[in-house]
């Protein structure tokens, strides 16, 4: 006859019995949560190591309707060769797994070509997470209000416009537009051009701020070169645009860093010096544009602060409090190319 020292340890209730506690303090204490003290979470954590006992968290997942899973999804309606490998995507990517795993959930990541209206509906009605972050509006802003409308815990990095419903953080993007405009014209260039797409929301703001920047300088409009963001295929775009409009413009705003980086080696493999012949600024502040030959002239978006602000605004909605738009001030940074 085994006694109660020796019986397998199988459940919550095995362990608190040899823990000499509640079942209700093994769950919380397992979770990590604060309201059990260091040394009797410890305890708990110590017989449960011995035993070999792992928690059933499917069980867990039932019981309290949550999945522990965290989505991140790049919708790419808009450029559908484009990469999650893309620099920008990378670093705000890092940004918020960190976040999401230091609060104790796991990441399912989506790169999400969209073949019709319903792809957002199929992702938040599947239940395989407790919340969803989007990464872009891509040209998909009428889908996702419409999703929002009835989906709470969804958060996404992009432009915050007046009368949204999506829950968006993200920098004033017109105003940073703008801003690199202006920096151009006090440079002296008088011929600008916007080298990007514009079919996303993000940039769609950035070329109207710098097209206000030059109409408030009494400029032409700048010439709009569009350019995709796929790296495969940005460097060949560049060098046509750059061919197509050689000797007819001093200033171009790119759309990325990633873009202006490119726009200045094309520009220097055709003996066309940055800044002395053209001026180039970007926009994101990644950390190559500190480290590029000709370092960057750029509008900077704080992703730390950008992405701390999205876990903080979709816990809050998980939680099932409300969590407004987050339009964060862009910095303008100095450096050689403008």
């Amino acid at each position: 006859m085994t006694t109660p020292a020796e019986r397998p340890v199988r459940t919550l209730k095995d362990i608190a019995r040899l823990a000499g506690v509640n079942a209700g303090t093994v769950s919380r204490a397992l979770a990590n949560s604060p309201l059990v003290n260091e040394e009797t979470r410890r305890r708990i954590a110590g017989i449960a190591a011995e035993h070999g006992f792992r928690p059933n968290l499917m069980a867990r997942r039932l019981r309290t309707q949550r999945t522990g899973v965290i989505g991140i999804a790049v919708p790419l309606g808009h450029e559908r060769r484009q990469r999650l490998s893309d620099p920008f995507f990378m670093a705000l990517l890092g940004q918020l797994a960190d976040g999401i795993t230091e609060r104790g959930y796991d990441v399912m990541l989506s790169r999400i070509v969209p073949h019709g209206d319903d792809w957002l509906d199929d992702l938040v009605l599947s239940g395989t997470f407790d919340g969803l972050l989007l990464i872009g509006q891509s040209d998909q802003a009428a889908v996702i209000e419409s999703v929002a409308a009835r989906y709470r815990p969804l958060v996404v990095w992009g432009s915050a416009l007046p009368g949204q419903v999506h829950c968006a953080v993200g920098v004033d993007n017109f105003a940073g537009g703008r801003m690199a405009g202006e920096r151009l014209i006090a440079r002296g260039c008088r011929r600008l051009a916007f080298m990007g797409e514009v079919r996303t929301l993000e940039l769609i703001e950035r070329h109207r701020g710098l097209c206000a920047a030059a109409a408030a300088a009494g400029l032409a409009p700048p010439l709009q070169l569009d350019t995709h963001l796929a790296l495969d295929i940005m460097a060949a775009e560049i060098e046509a645009n750059l061919d197509r409009v050689a000797g007819a413009v001093d200033g171009i705003a790119a759309a990325s860093d990633v873009i202006a980086a490119t726009v200045i080696e094309a520009l220097e493999r055709r003996g066309i010096g940055v800044p002395r012949d053209v001026a180039v600024t970007g926009f994101d502040d990644l950390p190559l544009a500190a480290r590029s030959p000709v370092r960057l002239t750029t509008v900077r978006q704080d992703l730390t602060a950008g992405a701390a602000a999205m876990l903080s605004a979709l816990f809050a909605r998980i939680g099932g409090a409300d969590a407004g738009s987050t339009q964060m001030a862009p910095v303008l940074v100095t450096r050689d190319s403008a």
